[in-house]
């Protein structure tokens, strides 16, 4: 196989792959693979008989010389964790399998994102199994904000005894107090950093509890949600009675929460979503069968189609059409209903799309305003009144992925005197702990999140107050994380090399996605040809080598970026272009192409 030799990486801290420091992006290029566990990819290579090229990938994630073949086939009946090893699982089950005896009402409240949705949806599948038909409901972002509210609750409380929140809850004492008050028992399933007071529920099951000591806080919430109902059909089970359909088959909608929510894919995550791949492409739901049509997805589903296809439609929903519609699509058996909501998710996502296009040229503006004025800025904080409200996050995001900052965007409310903001962080920088700190300082009116994203809401005039804050609480580790942002190469590779059978080994190591990200390769001194914009921001060409070997490209969302100016300007000089590999389909063959991420010139022989 034609791969490119990896260029020798020096010891040294400071040195880069193929000497790139600053690319067309700005970012160094670094070896994924230290020096330090070199030695450890020829051991796994060779003691278990793989590829080169897999070992080195392999070694550099962190799998280790024993657990190989756990990391190549990743099951969970390896991986899974007891579910009574969760603090207040045994209690919250102990009560839903208790509501199934009695044929109790049964409401669940969830948050207005994938995960949300999946985990609402696994609870009412998991009931209606039991002939529980539960009430869900999905607060509105707007109106309403995230998670559980007090007339929300007050209003389940009088239908329902037993309330479990999902994807949300732990900070909601008021809310929760309120529906206890009112006589029904709240069970809280969540994933997001915890206070050390917790609200006044019947059991709180959160693996990031500060007591919870299961090692499980990597978990996303519908993740959390699993355990509850493993063990809750285990309990059924233990006094002998029916202990409910194979959950194996809910394992699609965990596989969707754990990608969409970017937790790391480490530990039982890699199990849920391998296994959860395999049941997603059986089509055997029929909300995700009909959502993977509207999106014209023609080919097995894998993690990117999940984060990039599947998710941000049923997102569109909570982002800026009706909250409920994800929860109502991954929940339904009813093919016709299932269709038509997913028809609506669809056209939502594309509303969602142009308007999240306008709002971040404007931020982008105002971000480059904002460096050219105070270049060390750590921290970057922007706002304004015309942004909507469900699009900040995406926003927040794409201005780390720019600017290599953490980025707060706000939605400014002028009437109520108030911004809603979101989030978004580098590896390094906590954001959840920060933001929690906010509040308890008096530089925000409520918040709460996790290390990489979180939401928070703020007086309008506190603005500068919260940016000082911020500068003060997170500048150091904001600048440190800057200082070592870099793009994380596993390899060299000519065109020739890049093939459908390289995949296939690659593949081995996967699920990828994050904590276990997709192998990035650079593609040495190639020629760039056929270079053109498709779409409003996309760029296509070939790569050709100097062997002659040549390969598909695209780089998406890169038009008016350094790097789409780059690539179209088609310089005569050789071009070192570093991205990922992935398979495409073109009317019913497979071809392969390089993902672009990034680029740097060539020094000419």
């Amino acid at each position: 196989m034609a791969i490119a030799p990896t260029p020798p990486i020096s010891d040294e801290p400071e040195s880069a792959f193929l000497s790139i420091t600053k690319s067309v992006r700005g970012l160094r290029w670094i070896d994924r693979l230290t020096p330090d566990k070199s030695a450890l990819a020829t051991a796994i290579s060779q003691r278990h008989d793989l590829p080169e090229l897999l070992g080195r990938v392999l070694a550099a994630r962190g799998a280790v010389l024993e657990d190989i073949d756990t990391w190549l086939n990743p099951t969970l009946r390896d991986l899974l964790p007891d579910p009574a090893s969760l603090r207040d699982m045994e209690t919250g089950a102990a009560r839903v399998a208790e509501a199934i005896r009695r044929g109790e009402a049964v409401a669940v409240f969830g948050d207005y994102d994938v995960d949300g949705a999946a985990s609402s949806a696994l609870l009412a599948r998991f009931l209606r199994a039991h002939g529980l038909e539960a009430r869900i409901y999905i607060p509105d972002r707007l109106s309403e904000g995230y998670g559980p509210n007090v007339a929300a609750m007050e209003a389940l409380a009088r239908e329902a005894k037993l309330i479990l929140t999902v994807d949300c809850g732990t900070l909601s004492h008021e809310p929760i107090a309120a529906a206890v008050t009112l006589g029904a028992d709240v069970v809280v399933v969540d994933h997001h950093q915890a206070d050390e007071t917790l609200p006044p529920a019947h059991a709180v099951i959160n693996p990031n509890r500060e007591d919870d000591l299961s090692g499980q806080g990597h978990l996303a919430g519908a993740g959390v949600t699993f355990l509850l109902l493993v063990e809750t059909a285990r309990q059924l089970r233990a006094a002998g009675q029916d202990a409910g359909p194979d959950l194996r088959g809910l394992l699609d909608l965990v596989a969707l929460a754990t990608v969409c929510d970017v937790v790391p894919l480490t530990g039982v995550n890699r199990a849920l979503v391998a296994q959860g791949l395999k049941v997603m492409r059986r089509r055997r739901n029929p909300g995700l069968t009909a959502l993977a049509d509207a999106a014209g997805l023609n080919k097995p589903p894998e993690p990117y189609h999940l984060g990039y296809l599947l998710g941000p439609r049923i997102n569109a929903g909570g982002r800026i059409g009706d909250a409920g519609l994800g929860a109502r699509l991954l929940a339904s058996d009813d093919a016709s209903e299932a269709a038509e909501i997913a028809a609506r998710l669809d056209t939502l996502n594309a509303e969602r799309r142009e308007m999240e296009a306008r709002a971040l040229e404007e931020a982008v503006a105002a971000a480059e305003a904002m460096l050219e004025a105070q270049p060390d800025t750590a921290v970057l904080l922007l706002g304004s009144a015309d942004w909507h409200k469900g699009l900040i996050g995406l926003v927040a995001a794409r201005l780390v992925e720019r600017f290599q900052r953490p980025s707060f965007v706000f939605a400014w409310d002028d009437a109520a005197g108030t911004g809603t903001g979101s989030g978004r962080s580098l590896p390094g920088v906590d954001l959840g702990r920060a933001v929690r700190a906010a509040v308890s300082n008096g530089f925000a009116l409520q918040g709460g999140g996790h290390e990489m994203a979180a939401g928070i809401t703020i007086a309008r005039d506190g603005l500068d107050s919260l940016r000082a804050f911020f500068d003060d609480a997170l500048g150091s580790d904001a600048m440190r994380a800057r200082a070592e942002a870099g793009l994380k190469i596993d390899g060299a590779l000519s065109p020739r090399a890049a093939t459908a059978e390289l995949i296939d080994q690659i593949e081995r190591a996967g699920p990828f996605g994050a904590g276990n990200p997709s192998p990035r390769f650079v593609f040495p001194s190639q020629r760039l040809s056929f270079v053109k914009q498709v779409g409003e921001n996309h760029v296509r060409c070939s790569l050709r080598g100097s062997d002659g070997g040549s390969i598909g490209a695209v780089a998406f969302r890169v038009v008016g970026t350094p790097l789409g100016d780059y690539l179209l300007s088609q310089p005569d000089a050789p071009v070192h272009i570093a991205g990922r590999l992935q398979r495409d389909f073109w009317n019913g063959r497979e071809r392969i192409e390089v993902l672009i991420e990034d680029a740097a010139p060539a020094k000419r022989p």
